[in-house]
């Protein structure tokens, strides 16, 4: 970024030579706000996408605690049916009791579950908004240069490229605040 600002002095220097590179200067500096804009709207987009992917990691790990417990509970139930137990009774009690947690814990691992693609499709979506905005970005700074063209070979046909790729960068980095 500094290399950048450095630049755009130089380049503001170049069109203070001459009033009629005025415009480009300023469209140039307006540039240079908008790429450092959406560059900040790409990173946190980016953050956010990586806490949603941790969240949904953590769903799953937490997801897969719970189904090891279910299924050790029903291996133990499984364990009780062929073994033949002294306290009938006492063994239906434990049955019971066990069958209770294990259909407990199948219904955890719905919700459970639920969040977890929740979070995924939260993941997906971040990564939408991102990619606008790292393309708007792309798009700005390829558009920075191509106006800078203008001041070095006093051709304003570059300064109207440069317009024109700068709004296809703002357009693209919009409809990435438009992605829910």
């Amino acid at each position: 970024m500094a290399d950048e600002v450095q630049e755009l002095q130089e380049n503001a220097e170049h069109g203070a030579d001459e009033p009629s590179l005025a415009p480009v200067t300023v469209t140039m500096a307006v540039l240079a706000v908008l790429v450092a804009s959406v560059s900040l709207l790409g990173h946190r987009a980016h953050t956010e996408e990586i806490l949603h992917q941790t969240k949904a990691t953590d769903q799953w790990a937490y997801y897969q605690a719970k189904d090891i417990r279910r299924r050790n509970y029903e291996l133990f139930l499984d364990e009780i049916s062929v073994f033949t137990l002294q306290n009938a009774e006492q063994v239906a009690k434990i049955k019971e009791k066990y069958s209770k947690e294990v259909e407990r814990y199948k219904e955890e691992q719905k919700d459970i579950q639920a969040e977890a693609k929740n979070a995924e499709n939260e993941v997906m979506t971040e990564q939408r908004r991102a990619d606008r905005f790292d393309l708007g970005e792309v798009m700005l700074e390829a558009a920075l240069v191509i106006c800078s063209i203008t001041l070095l070979t006093r051709k304003k046909v570059f300064w109207g490229m440069g317009i024109v790729l700068g709004l296809a960068g703002v357009v693209t980095a919009c409809l990435g605040l438009m992605i829910h």
